[in-house]
Parts: C-alpha cells; sequence; structure tokens
C-alpha cells in the first residue's frame, strides 16, 4: 500500500486528486467489520408505483392519481429539486394556432436526426404537447412574454429563423416550475417519499410487482408492493462537471436491464458544452432577459477555434461533437462567440462571486467570446433516445406491469442528433401522461400483488451488500476510476475499435472484480455504491453499442467506419440479458421512414466526419 501512496505521491496534482484517490481507497481497505445497519423495514402497498420525480414522474404520478389509482411516487432526491428537471428552461409547444407546420417539425427531427429517430413516437409528442403546456399552465407555471404579451420564443418568430427551424419552444421560469409539479402531486393526492434510493424491481411469476429500496435519512428498508410500476429516473451519464447530471447515473435502465427488459440508444452521446473556466458552473440562469426587445434574446453563438477560424455560424444545424474534432487537429480551445449586447452572453460570462478569474478568459471577453469545453453531460446520450424499449405507445414494456416514461424510455422520438431546444420537455411530459394513464388501467385489473419471501430476500441481500462487507473498495474511488476510462475525448467521442476494446476490458474488470466488492460505511455511502454499480453496467453498454454500430451517424463518430451506412445500419440497437450475458441485436427501421436513396449522398448527409 505504501508502493502505491507513493507512486501517487509522485504525479503531477498529487497534491489534490491523487491523494484523495489514495486516502478514499486506503480507507475502504483497511475497515474493521461493521454493524448491520438498514434493520428496520417498512412495506408500502400501492396501485401504481412511480419511480424518479421529474417531469416525467410528476406527470405519471398526477395522470394516475387522477384515474382514481392509489399513487406512492419516489425520488433517492427531492421532488421538485432533483435531476435535470429543475433546469429545463423551454417547452416545445406545437399548435396550428400559432401557425406551426406539423410536416415542418417532423421533417426537422429527422433531418437532424439522421433519420434514426421513430416518427410515430415524434407526432406523437408534437400532438400531446399543447394539452400538456395547458396543464402546466392552469398548475401555475410561468412563462416568460415580452411587454406586448407576446410569449419569448425560440427560435424568434421571425420568418427568416423559422425558415431554418420551424420546430419553436417557449421560455419557462427556470427552476420554478419543478416545484410547482411537487405542489399538483401532493394537491391531487399522490404520496410522495423522498430520498429513497430504490435498487431493484421485484418479479413474482414473471409479472413487475414493485421494488426495493432504502431511506437516506432514517435508514430503513422500503418494500413497495405494486400493482404497476412507471420509471421515470431519467437517463444515465457519468457524474460529470457542468450540467447537472450528478444523480443521472442510470439507476432506471439498469433495475429495468436485471429484470429482463430491453434497453436501446447507447451509443449515441449528449453534447452538452461548459464553460472551461468555471466547468461546474450551472450558467443559462434566469436574468439578463429582456422583455422590451425582441432581439435581446439572441439565439445560438458562432463558434471559433483557436486559430480565429468559424467552425459554426450559429444557425447552421451541426453535429455539436466538431469541437472535438477541432480539439483532436489541435485547434482548442474553443470559443463562443457573441455580439457584445447580448443577453445570452452576459449570462453566460456571470460566473461564481469571489472567485479568481482566469487571465486567458478576461481577456477573451473583450472580444465578446466565451471559452467553452464539451462533455459536460459525458455518459448521456441524445435526449430521448436511450432508456427502456416500449412496446406500444402506452409506453408499456415487454416485462408486464412495468411502464416507462421521460428519458427512462427509450421510445426514439428524436435519432442521432437533438433537434431543439424544449423538446424533451414535451416528450416527458407527455410520455408521462401516457404511462401514468395506462398503469392506472392495468392496476385497476389486477389484485393485490403477492411477493414471494424468497424474491425479497434475494433483492434484500443485493441492497445491503455494500454495508455488510466488512471491507472493499470506495464507491467514490471506483467512480473515478470509472471516470478515467470513459471520459478521454477518444473513448465516446472519436471512437476507435481498438481503444474501444481497451476500455472495454476495464470495464469488464470493474464488473467483475471491483463492483462485487464496493463497500459502505453508511446509508450515504451505499446510495454512492449503487450509483457506481449502475454506472459500471451503463459504461458497458455503451462501450459495446458503439462497437456494434460499424458506421458514424449523428452524435456517434467511428473514425475507422467514418461513412453512414444507411443499408446496414438505418436500425436501432436493442440490448438485452440473456442467460446472464449481454446481448445486442439490430431492430431495422421501416424503409418508409428512410431517406429518400435516389439523393445523392453528399445531400442526404451534408455534414462531413473527418476521414469521410
Amino acid at each position: 500500500m505504501l508502493v502505491l501512496w507513493h507512486l501517487l505521491d509522485g504525479l503531477p496534482g498529487a497534491g489534490n486528486r491523487y491523494h484523495l484517490s489514495c486516502i478514499n481507497f486506503l480507507k475502504c481497505v483497511s475497515r474493521k467489520a461493521k454493524g448491520i445497519l438498514m434493520s428496520q423495514e417498512r412495506v408500502i402497498e400501492t396501485d401504481v408505483l412511480v419511480i424518479g420525480g421529474g417531469i416525467a414522474g410528476c406527470f405519471a404520478a398526477i395522470k394516475a392519481k387522477e384515474q382514481g389509482a392509489e399513487v406512492t411516487l419516489l425520488d433517492k432526491g427531492y421532488v421538485g429539486k432533483s435531476g435535470e428537471t429543475p433546469f429545463a428552461k423551454h417547452f416545445g409547444v406545437f399548435s396550428p394556432e400559432f401557425g406551426h407546420d406539423l410536416e415542418g417539425w417532423m421533417n426537422q427531427v429527422s433531418h437532424v436526426g439522421e433519420y434514426m429517430n421513430n416518427p410515430e413516437w415524434t407526432e406523437l409528442t408534437f400532438k400531446d404537447s399543447y394539452a400538456r403546456w395547458q396543464d402546466m399552465v392552469e398548475w401555475g407555471v410561468k412563462f416568460y412574454k415580452y411587454d406586448d404579451d407576446e410569449f419569448v420564443w425560440w427560435p424568434p418568430r421571425e420568418p427568416e429563423e423559422m425558415a431554418k427551424n420551424p420546430m419553436q419552444s417557449i421560455r419557462m421560469y427556470q427552476r420554478q416550475h419543478a416545484k410547482i409539479y411537487r405542489t399538483q402531486a401532493l394537491k391531487t393526492g399522490v404520496n410522495i417519499v423522498d430520498r429513497v434510493m430504490v435498487t431493484d424491481l421485484l418479479k413474482q411469476d414473471d409479472e413487475l410487482v414493485g421494488a426495493i429500496g432504502f431511506t437516506i435519512d432514517d435508514q430503513e428498508i422500503i418494500i413497495v408492493k405494486a400493482k404497476a410500476t412507471i420509471m421515470t429516473a431519467g437517463s444515465a451519464a457519468f457524474k460529470p462537471n457542468g450540467t447537472p447530471l450528478h444523480v443521472i447515473t442510470g439507476d432506471g435502465e439498469a433495475m429495468a436491464y436485471r429484470v429482463g427488459a430491453e434497453i436501446t440508444g447507447k451509443e449515441w452521446n449528449d453534447c452538452h458544452p461548459s464553460r472551461a473556466e468555471f466547468p461546474a458552473w450551472q450558467w443559462s440562469p434566469n436574468k439578463n432577459i429582456s422583455l422590451s426587445k425582441k432581439d435581446d434574446y439572441g439565439g445560438l453563438p458562432k463558434k471559433v477555434n483557436a486559430e480565429g477560424d468559424q467552425i459554426s455560424d450559429g444557425k447552421t444545424v451541426t453535429l455539436w461533437i466538431e469541437d472535438v474534432f477541432e480539439a483532436d487537429a489541435g485547434r482548442a480551445p474553443i470559443y463562443w462567440q457573441f455580439g457584445s449586447g447580448e443577453a445570452a452572453y452576459h449570462n453566460l460570462i456571470a460566473g461564481p462571486e469571489g472567485q479568481p478569474r482566469n487571465p486567458l478568459d478576461l481577456e477573451a471577453e473583450k472580444d465578446g467570446k466565451v471559452r467553452m469545453v464539451l462533455g459536460s453531460s459525458l455518459g448521456m446520450s441524445v435526449h430521448n433516445t436511450e432508456g427502456i424499449w416500449p412496446t406500444s405507445t402506452k409506453c408499456e414494456t415487454e416485462i408486464p406491469g412495468l411502464y416507462a416514461a421521460g428519458d427512462s424510455l427509450g421510445a426514439r422520438p428524436v435519432g442521432a442528433r437533438y433537434p431543439n431546444i424544449g423538446f424533451s420537455t414535451a416528450y416527458c411530459s407527455s410520455t408521462g401522461t401516457r404511462a401514468g394513464i395506462a398503469a392506472a388501467e392495468y392496476a385497476s385489473q389486477k389484485n393485490s400483488p403477492v411477493v414471494a419471501e424468497e424474491e425479497i430476500t434475494r433483492a434484500n441481500k443485493e441492497l445491503s451488500a455494500p454495508i455488510d462487507r466488512p471491507g472493499g473498495f470506495s464507491p467514490n474511488w471506483v467512480t473515478q476510476a470509472l471516470q478515467n476510462t470513459m471520459m478521454p475525448y477518444w473513448i465516446l467521442y472519436v471512437k476507435s475499435e481498438e481503444r474501444m476494446l481497451s476500455a472495454l476490458t476495464q470495464i469488464e474488470f470493474m464488473r467483475d472484480r471491483v463492483v462485487p466488492k464496493l463497500s459502505a460505511r453508511d446509508a450515504h455511502e451505499l446510495r454512492l455504491a449503487h450509483e457506481t454499480k449502475n454506472m459500471v453496467l451503463s459504461a458497458e453498454m455503451k462501450l459495446r453499442a458503439s462497437l456494434f454500430r460499424k458506421e458514424s451517424r449523428g452524435t456517434h463518430y467511428r473514425e475507422d467506419y467514418p461513412l453512414r451506412d444507411d443499408k446496414e445500419w438505418l436500425a436501432w440497437v436493442k440490448i438485452k440479458e440473456e442467460n446472464g450475458e449481454m446481448t445486442l441485436t439490430k431492430e431495422p427501421i421501416p424503409e418508409k421512414w428512410w431517406p429518400d436513396q435516389t439523393i445523392p449522398y453528399e445531400e442526404r448527409y451534408p455534414i462531413r466526419f473527418p476521414g469521410e
């Protein structure tokens, strides 16, 4: 152990991150046997169980309760503050009353997503959106308006802008709306239980009959017996800095995978950038929006590289991963270029008070530039593409009694790239509503669930293993090892078979030799241990799906396969556990949804990958 310490001590930065790594490692190896926690059990019986309290979860719970079902909503954080929901700030509303054209909206999603979307789900999202927006307004969600009482739209409702990007969304008051969903759920009669880490789903005779978890504060085992369960626990990431994804660890899809559900969409990448100077700073707050000047809301910025060359004009749809291509070519850093009067610029440069500034960034600000870095949501797929494979538009899955919504539902309403801000909030509210109504109907036809004692014992043993173990690995240390493996840009952004196989070897070692030895000292570390276990599974899925798809498309770039291959890969990738092994299959996209194959390749796909 002293050898490890001195090795770490001699590395650059040993005074901070590496000492912390070593301390965590030494603590976990030297622990003595611990007393038994989680000695109390609480059983909750309900008609519908909802796991995850974001937009989708709240809509699902409210709509199920409105159907007359008894509903319990669990969240590992606090419903109204947890997950990505508080940071959503646009809602995509489609309505002919606003002059919107359905065909134009549909074409944009298919074109931008490079034809990997499921148009049936795309259309349902658009057609549901107006009613869900009216729900929000009725509940008290506030949307920005200019002084002339017109909503603040993105993109602006100007003919030139709408011709380039017909999809539109309305700006809403960030953070405030999430609290309103909680208030409405409680008002409707939903039983909310905060700070419960759900670890496993419970099955009986191939049907889902509930879930097991524990309370982080009271250290109780929670067993929920439910006639129907809706998974709305969000997507998966690796706890990166920047975009608030530190609680989005793939818990929902991991639990569903372990009970036999199919997972999809893991090869794609979400490409949210972050401000390089303060990568963990949540920028773009609700301030500096002029409600009297319609040109002040601005648009997407131009992007320039370190040599001053423009790589994006702020208007043309891009892959977003072109930032990585520029960095790989030695032309980083990448800057966002604003006009000095744009409100978006002043929002972006507003950093945490009292923090020292980087001279490089102070100099850039004189020219209206902000230094950015990609990867603030690394590990996450394109919004609404990954998750549990549905078997119907009622958000059912192949596991009887299990429904999914929001980012936990792999319905693929968007494709290999995200089409426009605000789409996800519409999709989450739409699928939450559909899942809630369908689950309540299903529950009304079922008797009270019976869970075999053997199933509860199995799940309880899995739940408690890290805290029962006298020694082992700290979840923080394992998470850091996972990040060190998956976060370099040459693994998930610029992909190749050789490098991904190398990373997969490390992930498989973590899965087989490290995860089974995770150790926790208290309920907080127990939550971290289960999150780490789920992130390792997500990493394996991402690598295997990326290796499986032998082409480049959208946010999936293989430098060893730099071309799109419509004939072989206009297909969705599905992942499932069979006989203890992770298996991958292709689900062909119906040819009626393919792009016109008579159009030359360069016109079908106008954006080039390196090496094409």
